[in-house]
């Protein structure tokens, strides 16, 4: 390889917020690290997204400790990465959840997945040794369903394909609050490399059809208010499209992948060049929307080996 991935040498430590986006109801954030979500019911509490390890989990354990005493009865993944689901055995949860098509994922590419995001991302990895093994889900749904934390309903739901084909959204009605996942990112690159590019757009335009009062996204700031949910949402609709889009008209002419990083660098760069994890998505990003436009459907697996061909050819 010519050089490592940009995410090889990102070892600097990012400064935790844990923010209230709702009555009880909480994003813990990292400076463009894995997001994770906190419900607080009447009886129990509800996380929404594991960390990479038992280690990173931990920190939002201590959160949550902060804020309640109740018992951490469910967690939910929003889809199959590793780095949001590896730490699951941490919170003793009776219930794991995940969409049909997630858990599907995990049996899938789960193992490869792990491999290779470990290999790339070494930091978000801390305590690896403590990992018991994939995460598997106690519980799982197709389209929708709902959990009661005592009272309080939440509401599970797959609205489309856009970061995986299994993503899940959570949905707090009595609140007005919604979880997105990858789906949504604020100011940190959107990772695409297993994406349905495609088909995000259509799936935030059903995200911003709930009206949420406050949207705690993949990565990035919870966003509190009207002014920055829509902001967030039109700033991820438009790293997809100017990811995609390049891409496609590189295709359309029989250009090579090579071609196609450059043109998504001339469009991306200007605008999302500063953002978490840009040098770090970009070369995934660019790769599979060069294959969704060829007409591949099914993202490809992504293993070890498989990266290191990417980023050869993208050196060349």
């Amino acid at each position: 390889m010519a050089k490592a991935f940009a995410s090889a040498g990102d070892m600097d430590e990012k400064q935790v917020s844990f923010t209230e986006v709702g009555e009880g109801l909480y994003a813990f954030t990292a400076e463009g690290d894995p997001n994770t979500g906190v419900i607080i019911g009447d009886e129990s509490v509800m996380i929404i997204e594991a960390q990479a390890t038992p280690r990173l989990a931990r920190k939002v354990i201590d959160c949550v400790r902060s804020v309640t005493d109740k018992p951490i009865s469910h967690l939910v993944m929003t889809h199959y990465h590793a780095v949001r689901v590896l730490g699951a055995s941490a919170y003793g949860a009776r219930e794991v959840i995940m969409s049909e098509a997630a858990a599907a994922m995990v049996e899938e590419r789960g193992q490869e997945d792990w491999d290779s995001e470990f290999a790339r991302f070494p930091r978000l990895f801390q305590g690896h040794e403590e990992i018991p093994g994939l995460t598997r889900p106690t519980t799982t749904f197709r389209d929708r369903m709902s959990v009661y934390l005592g009272k309080r309903r939440v509401d599970l739901m797959t609205l489309g394909r856009a970061h995986t084909a299994g993503d899940a959204v959570i949905w707090v009605p009595d609140a007005e609050v919604m979880f997105t996942g990858d789906i949504v990112e604020y100011h940190s690159a959107c990772y695409c490399g297993d994406g349905h590019l495609q088909d995000w757009g259509p799936t935030l335009d059903r995200i911003a059809a709930f009206e949420p009062r406050a949207i705690a996204p993949g990565r990035g700031d919870a966003l509190v208010g009207d002014e920055m949910v829509a902001a967030a949402i039109a700033n991820t609709r438009d790293f997809v499209e100017s990811t995609y889009k390049p891409a496609a008209r590189v295709v359309g002419r029989g250009g090579t992948l090579k071609e196609a990083w450059d043109a998504v660098r001339a469009e991306c760069d200007p605008k999302f060049a500063d953002y978490a994890i840009y040098e770090h998505c970009l070369p995934f990003n660019v790769a599979r929307a060069y294959d969704e436009a060829r007409g591949i459907d099914t993202p490809r697996v992504w293993t070890a080996a498989r990266d290191k061909e990417m980023w050869e050819a993208l050196q060349g």
